[in-house]
């Protein structure tokens, strides 16, 4: 009975349990974002993409579960012992950032064990088990990847039904077989009936009930156009109205009146505004856009989204990257709300201005040990230059440096005199120096500091007294670098160049007197090492640019000529907005500013400057843990955040002159041997001195031993004991005579720790021996056991933590200095510390204010830096903002949001607000920022936005199929588009629905209109440069594919930004050169954004989440290649036709396949709608029965509907052409269209470069609606006389239609000139001319600086080419090849190549009519293609009832009762 009990349990039963189970390790608050999570399916993409790697190992036969150990596989445990053992010979494999990897000691010399398995099955039991086992005991690194293939119901994504135009009639006449409507449509109100209810209880009144509902429907969705004084105010009418009901509908009302305008827009203009809303709004209006309008551009009627201060741009942001803010948000406000901070302080330590982490971080030169060669201010040789710094604000031609006599650029060269590198380096300088560049260059020469070495014997000990000989005269610093003119490129200065030189020069001195051991010209010869030791820089010769250090690749000498002269032109731009800002003036030291930035630092510690920090979590309640502290077993039971809170609550700290507070910790965790001591310990030294009263320091035992008992452990107890007993400066004094080496062997050989005591005035040596000899070791165990456990540290490793920020850990030999503390200090107290510390002391704070402040600063220093954080107020907000408050004692969202409810804004944000209110605990506020003087309706569409707050259940307890998209209670009148508006990186398509979802007309639908879309690719975009130009290689071609499949997709960089795009899935992916000219002149140099090493050849790239990936590539020729040009005339042969198969046929690569492949006729096409469809399969046909020459034709395949794609492999076969179906997602950064028709229109020209190999010398692009009468190889090979591409001028024959040729007339007049207006309905590309004068580049250049006006580019596919005709020429085609009713004459009809059906502006005659009356083949050519469908219906439903014949034991189908009522739903499934 138990047992089908547990069978019966339900799905949503499971889901409860896992819920609470994750309760246990999450806070109320993270389990609903977790919920939130579910139900985004956020977490698809990496069980996905482990799945897919799984595929790529790939996996054994028939295997639940298995594991890989370095590349062999075992579907048992019992495999593991014989998998191990040979393990270590076999290369390791790749792990990915985001692995889930088994916290154990994770050693590098060890076996990685990866299991592929579900979670919670029986196999992943016994296989976890003994992998964490071995894991914890640090005999293997246990690996964890997802295996559980699935598809789903996305959400996260807008769904839109735009008004279409009926000016020109687009529908076709084919009738669609209805989809009948098997669900219970349960949300089916209108006007307060419930008709849903009322059909069930009175049956024998169904058709009149039906009746009632269509008249209230037609009756509330009012579609009648609004007069122009009724638009005026509708922006405000909506925000009165929603103000007017009660706030927790009011978010509801918002997204019904935004989402469903078009139907609501006449009873808005019914409403009366209050003035007191006008004018609260106005007045909101001025003072908040004051701030707001300058720097994010938010105006009246823009949306703007703050949560906790931070923007979210609902451009870029979408459902996936707003949960990982909150998510990120979540983290930060628990942890202060767990620290006490509540309310309003909570918000006013958030917004603290936080100082970035500086990239680039400056060393101090103003330094005794530079010997500066030059003055540009005092120096006489620029005397001629003007000096007043606002000769920085005056234009030059661009790359011209000025010259301007202040000390604005600053080299400064380490170099050790004898080193080869220094040679180059020295003339570089003195190159500087001659050319007058305004470049003030120093020497810290770095030489030997042995007393005993003299310049008779050491090169650069002579070369220094050499230059300390002539340092006098200044005039002549320059005369002793002129010796490595004696030194050749790869040789060294030695010691008889150096007395040659003196004897040639300096013929009267004596050289050994100079260079000899009595030499009085030594002076300050230690002060280069010693400030080259201090300033921690890595290995020479280095070289600083106003401080900032130069990396090694900018150090070679062929490089730094370039990159000092663009330091130059890039510091000039700081200079030059200190100037404006009044930062500099004519009496600042330039140098004194310069060196006060906030990244000028006195060492540079890599350790300490690194912008890759660690932080403990110091949130945690120690509560009533914290006498765990003394029981190492009960200790170990605690988490990870528990263990730190009691080390935390329990730590003693030395300060200075004994006082308690300090804003400031620094704990050192090392082993106690003399080594590790002095190195942690030199800072408590220091504290009595020169450290900052802000400061304290502990100490934590980490033995390199176990802790056996008191012998082994007396140095840290006495330590200890001093913390806990003494309060006076003797504390310091005996801790540094306890730590010092001879008192650590005295008490070795036996002296006890009194003798020592009575050493130190001061002491309370009672109350420490008390507590000495009291003392036991178990609370030692408990730190080492936080050391290995928290820190993950080996025994004796040692690390410094700051304020939470983990820096380590150190290996034996490793340096921390002094220096290192205080520039730590300092790091620390500028970037966060400082600034906490005088919030919480206005909190009123009293009691253990250093511990807040050092949890606070943990807590926010480890937070992610992005822009700053918002303050945003409104004046008022009785009459124009909604308010929800918080539910109080609770964390809670500081949000605001600003929208116009009558904009695309509104659309998203009040789904996204409903959402947000039922996820997380918010006070919110929603400001109407209404636009008045409307001239035009706000929305021309209906919008859904399928967004859950929670995995939703149907009433079997079972999960839904997934979120939808459902329109109800649309009006049948209006023709309607469907448009997809999905997060950036989706690329989508519909799979499934018979209905022209391009014109959807609900009067003539019977039933309900279904669609359903698939996420057919994640995309992965990249940005690529080649290293040498710094400018994008254009023509330059990536693959990308699996291990097991390496080409899967390929694309070509663009010249814009150096884009590129990839379609890929979640998965493991390899991006590399295609083979062929990219691969043979290039290579890949460095990379960024992807998971392997930035310099390694292999570029790997794991997409695992729903987020855009971008990457940015550098690559650089081969140096024997690099004359050569990719878009020569040679373009490769081979590759990329190869590896594009029609999706009727493979490639080949025979010599006749070659031929054949230069005679095929290129044939490009879009078309949007079953009309266009319909005519598209007619052009096709007629161009087919005009030629034969093989055809190959290419269509665009964002926009075609499932029923074109199913059938055009059959026509493919029966008339024996190939095609491919081409995809490019408009790229972010190029200016969005939202109107279909203008988006295809892009599609037509702005990317002709990027969508077809470079295999494709040709191509002829002929819309849908033409009929071909002529064979277009003729068309092919016509000499397009060097232009790019050739098109047809519009007819001038019909003179009726004269009043509507617009280009005659205005702009267009001017601009052609005695050119002509081309149509773009038929044009022949040279892809080769059209790559190599970039014309691409330059077509999408001019339509973004054009398509920022609405009113430009109303013909987007036609008027830019047209626009651009004196920059990218056109070749006029002959006037035949294309023949237009409207505007040519009859008489030229006899003559047409091809007929086109364009629209006329005067009769507006259908489409299909007019086909029909002006071509009288078309007919025939319809039929034809009607019986081709006719077929293929009958083979699909033949091979449907073959199926059903072999399924003979498949379930019953599912009936249900029709409604009449029409709403429309779209499904997009992973």
């Amino acid at each position: 009975e138990k047992f089908w009990h547990f069978v019966d349990t339900s799905v949503r039963s499971y889901y409860n349990l896992v819920i609470k189970k994750a309760g246990q390790f999450l806070t109320e608050l993270q389990v609903n974002l977790l919920k939130f999570a579910l139900s985004l399916r956020s977490y698809s993409p990496a069980v996905y993409a482990s799945q897919k790697i799984a595929s790529d190992e790939p996996p054994p036969e028939a295997c639940l579960a298995f594991v890989s150990v370095h590349g062999q596989h075992g579907c048992s445990t019992k495999d593991l012992k014989k998998l191990l053992k040979a393990a270590a010979a076999r290369p390791n494999p790749y792990l990915y950032k985001n692995d889930h990897k088994y916290p154990g000691l994770n050693g590098t010399d060890v076996p990685v064990v990866i299991l592929y398995a579900e979670i919670g099955t029986k196999k992943f039991g016994s296989f976890h088990k003994v992998l964490a086992e071995k894991a914890a005991a640090g005999k293997l690194i246990y690996v964890l990847r997802h295996f559980v293939p699935q598809k789903m119901l996305l959400s996260g994504y807008g769904v839109e039904l735009a008004i279409k135009s009926t000016e020109y009639k687009a529908v076709d006449d084919t009738q669609v077989k209805g989809t009948i409507n098997t669900e219970e449509d349960d949300i089916d109100e209108v006007q307060g009936f419930l008709f849903g209810k009322l059909k069930k209880s009175h049956p024998n009144l169904q058709k009149q009930f039906g009746e009632l509902q269509k008249y209230l429907l037609e009756s509330t969705n009012d579609m009648a156009p609004l007069k122009v004084w009724e638009l005026q105010d509708l922006s405000f009418q909506a925000a009165a109205s929603i103000m007017s009901v009660p706030r927790f509908d009011a978010l509801k009302l918002m997204r019904d009146l935004s989402q469903n305008f078009p139907s609501k827009a006449r009873s808005l203009t019914r409403v009366a505004v209050n003035q007191e809303l006008r004018k609260e709004i106005e007045d909101n209006q001025k003072s908040l856009f004051q701030g707001l309008s300058e720097t994010m551009g938010i105006h009246p009627g823009d949306g703007g989204l703050f949560i906790n201060g931070l923007h979210i741009d609902l451009d870029v942001h979408n459902p996936f990257s707003i949960l990982d803010t909150i998510r990120g948000e979540a983290k930060i406000l628990e942890g202060l709300h767990n620290l006490g901070i509540k309310g309003d302080h909570l918000g006013k330590l958030l917004r603290l201005p936080m100082n970035p982490v500086e990239e680039n971080y400056a060393l101090d030169i103003r330094h005794p040990a530079i010997t500066w060669i030059n003055d540009i201010e005092t120096d006489s040789m620029y005397r001629s230059w003007p000096s007043g710094v606002q000769e920085l604000l005056r234009a030059t031609f661009p790359g011209v440096i000025r010259q301007i006599r202040r000390n604005l650029f600053n080299l400064v060269l380490f170099l050790d005199p004898v080193q080869e590198e220094s040679v180059e380096l020295v003339k570089l300088a003195e190159l500087f120096y001659k050319h007058k560049i305004p470049l003030r260059i120093g020497f810290v020469f770095v030489v030997n500091t042995d007393d005993k070495v003299d310049g008779n014997t050491d090169a650069g000990v002579a070369f220094f007294r050499l230059l300390n000989y002539i340092a006098d005269d200044l005039i002549e610093l320059f005369l002793p670098l002129q010796l490595y003119h004696k030194v050749e490129i790869g040789e060294t200065l030695s010691v008889n160049t150096v007395s040659a030189f003196i004897k040639k020069n300096f013929p009267k001195a004596s050289a050994s007197r100079i260079l000899g051991e009595d030499s009085e010209y030594d002076d300050k010869r230690k002060a280069g090492a010693l400030f080259y030791k201090k300033s921690g820089l890595g290995s020479l010769p280095l070289a600083l640019f106003n401080g900032v250090p130069l990396s090694a690749d900018e150090m070679d000498p062929d490089e730094l000529e370039t990159v000092i002269l663009q330091r130059i032109m890039d510091t000039t731009n700081f200079f030059q907005r200190a100037v404006y800002m009044g930062q500099l003036t004519e009496g600042t030291d330039v140098v004194e500013h310069l060196m006060d930035q906030p990244n000028v630092v006195p060492r540079i510690n890599p350790l300490v400057l690194s912008t890759d920090r660690t932080y403990l979590d110091l949130t945690a309640s120690p509560g009533n843990t914290t006498q765990f502290w003394e029981d190492t077993t009960m200790f170990s039971y605690l988490d990870y955040k528990d263990k730190t809170a009691v080390i935390a609550k329990r730590m003693k700290y030395f300060t200075k002159n004994g006082k308690r507070q300090g804003i400031i910790y620094f704990i050192a965790h090392v082993c106690l041997c003399v080594c590790a001591c002095v190195r942690a310990c030199v800072y408590v030294y220091i504290l009595g001195q020169r450290a900052s009263s802000g400061v304290r320091v502990g100490v934590i035992d980490n033995p390199s031993g176990r802790v056996a008992s008191e012998d082994n452990t007396v140095i840290y107890r006495a330590v200890w004991s001093t913390l806990l007993t003494q309060k006076s400066r003797a504390t310091l004094e005996f801790v540094q005579k306890i730590l010092k080496e001879e008192t650590v062997h005295l008490l070795q050989q036996g002296t006890k720790m009194k003798d020592l005591l009575a050493q130190v005035k001061g002491m309370d040596s009672d109350a420490f021996e008390k507590r000495f000899n009291t003392m036991e070791v178990d609370f030692i165990r408990s730190q080492q056991l936080f050391c290995r456990e928290v820190l993950k540290l080996n025994a004796g490793q040692g690390v410094v933590v700051s304020n939470g920020r983990i820096l380590g850990p150190f290996e034996d030999e490793e340096e921390f200095s002094v220096e290192d503390f205080h520039l730590l200090e300092k790091i620390t107290l500028r970037s966060t510390a400082e600034k906490i510390k005088a919030r919480i002391k206005q909190m009123g704070r009293k009691g253990k204010a250093s511990d807040l402040v050092m949890k606070v600063d943990a807590l926010l220093a480890a937070a992610p830096k992005g822009e700053g954080r918002r303050d945003v107020r409104f004046v008022k907000d009785k009459h124009s903002v909604l308010n929800f408050a918080p539910r109080e004692k609770e964390v809670f969202y500081d949000v605001v949001a600003i929208v116009d409810p009558l904009t695309r804004d509104a659309q998203k944000m009040s789904s996204l607000l409903i959402v947000l209110t039922q996820v997380v605990n918010v006070k919110l506020q929603v400001f109407m920022n209404c636009r008045a003087k409307l001239s035009e309706m706000p929305l021309k569409s209906f919008y859904r936005f399928v967004l859950e707050s929670d995995v939703s259940f149907l009433a079997n307890e079972t999960v839904s199929a997934g979120p939808v998209a459902r329109f109800l209670e649309l009006p049948e009148s209006p023709l309607l588009t469907l448009n997809m508006i999905t997060p950036e990186s989706w690329m989508v398509e519909a799979v499934r629905s018979p209905y022209d979802l391009d014109n959807i007309h609900l009067q003539e639908v019977k039933g309900v209109v279904m669609a359903e879309y698939e996420l057919e690719h994640l995309l992965l975009e990249g940005h690529c440069f080649d290293l040498s130009t710094g400018q994008p290689p254009r023509g330059l071609q990536f693959t990308l594919g699996m291990s097991q499949d390496p080409l899967m997709q390929d694309t070509i960089v663009m010249a814009n930004l150096g884009y590129f795009q990839l379609k890929a899935n979640p998965g493991a992916w390899i991006l590399n050169l295609r083979k062929g000219r990219s691969e043979d002149i290039y290579h890949i140099q460095s990379h960024d954004g992807t998971d392997s090493p930035a310099d390694s050849g292999d570029v790997k790239v794991l997409l695992n989440s729903f987020h855009s990936k971008i990457i940015k590539v550098r690559v650089q020729k081969k140096a024997d290649k690099m004359n050569e040009d990719l878009l020569t005339e040679a373009t490769e042969n081979k590759g990329l036709w190869d590896s594009i198969a029609s999706l009727t046929g493979g490639g080949s690569s025979s010599e006749d396949e070659d031929k054949k492949r230069e005679d095929v006729l290129n044939i490009f096409s879009v078309a949007s709608g079953h009309l266009y469809e319909r005519f598209l399969r007619i052009m096709m046909l007629s161009v087919l029965q005009h030629t034969k020459t093989p055809v190959k034709f290419w269509f665009l395949k964002n926009y075609l509907s499932p029923s074109f794609k199913e059938s055009i492999p059959y026509m493919a076969e029966t008339y024996g052409f190939q095609y491919e179906l081409v995809h490019y997602k408009w790229p972010r950064w190029l200016h969005q269209q939202t109107e279909k028709q203008r988006i295809i229109w892009g599609y037509k020209i702005l990317f002709l470069d990027v969508l077809f190999p470079l295999a494709v010398d040709k191509i002829i692009f002929v819309d849908a609606d033409q009929i071909v009468r002529a064979d277009l190889k003729e068309l092919r090979d016509l000499d397009l006389e060097g232009a790019p591409y050739g098109y047809t001028p519009f007819c001038d024959s019909r003179k009726e239609m004269e009043g509507y040729r617009f280009w005659k007339t205005g702009y267009w007049a001017s601009h052609l000139g005695n050119r002509r207006y081309h149509i773009s309905a038929l044009y022949v590309v040279d892809l080769k001319k059209f790559r190599k004068i970039a014309a691409g580049d330059r077509l999408r250049g001019q339509y973004q600086a054009l398509s920022q006006d609405p009113n430009s580019l109303s013909n987007l596919d036609q008027d830019l080419p047209n626009n651009m005709i004196h920059q990218v020429a056109i070749k006029s085609l002959p006037q035949e090849w294309l023949w237009c009713e409207t505007w040519c004459d009859n008489a030229s009809k006899t003559t047409a190549k091809t007929i086109d059906l364009c629209n006329n502006p005067k009769t507006k005659e259908p489409k299909l009519s007019a086909a029909v009356r002006i071509v009288p083949e078309w007919v025939d050519y319809d039929n034809e293609i009607k019986q081709l469908l006719t077929n293929v219906q009958k083979r699909k439903e033949e091979a449907t009832q073959i199926q059903t014949q072999a399924h003979s034991l498949s379930s019953p189908e599912k009936t249900g009762q029709h409604t009449d009522r029409k709403f429309t739903q779209f499904l997009v499934p992973s």
